[in-house]
């Protein structure tokens, strides 16, 4: 059965942080060595001993280190039983895989649920562009965007899709309010500037995340509330 590092991760559409570590020249991906330990306490907040015992469990349901998409299927479908999670779980699945050997290892996996658990609204936004951006160039174009709707259409078992309702449609709406009607490429900036000064591009493009104005006010900061997909 799952352990509880999975809930953390798949009730969060998300993404990576910009400084990351490459496992692919790891002899053993089930050892955590220093210089994991380093990366990870340099890009989350969680403390040596933590990060020691999400490794723990991680490898308790990961024994060979290595979470494949055959399995991040599975768990996602899981939570997603009358949706079609196959297409919305690869792309997610890809951007998380940062060094596209097929297979997420641990630091690959905490530096997202770390992102997920305690990242501003700017790192979450960085995170939904990355699962646009599925061959990772820093540019997300209309095809990007039409597959990845057409994606999350599928988990949520959405079959309205006409009209303004249909994928195309949404990203013209999309290109529109990002000013970007005569162009046919986002980069990464204007993806997370847009979303942040447009509260409706955010609930389209990231509707993992929403800003509590109040709490917003009160700490001049911004306060994330995550809602389960």
């Amino acid at each position: 059965m799952a352990g509880k590092w999975f809930l953390h991760i798949l009730t969060h559409y998300y993404h990576i942080m910009g400084n990351k570590t490459s496992s692919k020249g790891k002899k053993d991906p089930t050892i955590l060595t220093d210089e994991d330990l380093k990366t990870l306490k340099a890009n989350t907040q969680y403390t040596e001993e933590e990060i020691q015992a999400w490794h723990f469990g991680f490898l308790k349901d990961c024994p060979t280190g290595k979470l494949d998409r055959k399995q991040f299927l599975h768990v996602y479908r899981r939570f997603y039983p009358e949706g079609k999670a196959d297409k919305y779980c690869n792309f997610v699945f890809k951007a998380f895989d940062t060094d596209n050997n097929n297979w997420i290892d641990f630091t690959e996996f905490l530096l997202a649920v770390g992102v997920s658990q305690h990242g501003n609204l700017e790192d979450k936004l960085k995170m939904a562009f990355d699962i646009y951006d599925q061959n990772k160039d820093g540019v997300i174009n209309r095809k990007d965007m039409v597959k990845i709707i057409e994606a999350m259409y599928d988990l949520a078992n959405e079959d309205d899709r006409s009209g303004d309702k249909a994928p195309d449609k949404r990203v013209d709406l999309i290109m529109q309010r990002l000013n970007k009607e005569k162009d046919d490429v986002v980069i990464r900036n204007e993806f997370i500037q847009g979303c942040l000064r447009d509260e409706l591009l955010r609930k389209i493009l990231a509707p993992n995340t929403s800003v509590v104005s109040e709490e917003q006010d009160s700490n001049s900061s911004s306060t994330i509330v995550n809602e389960s997909v």
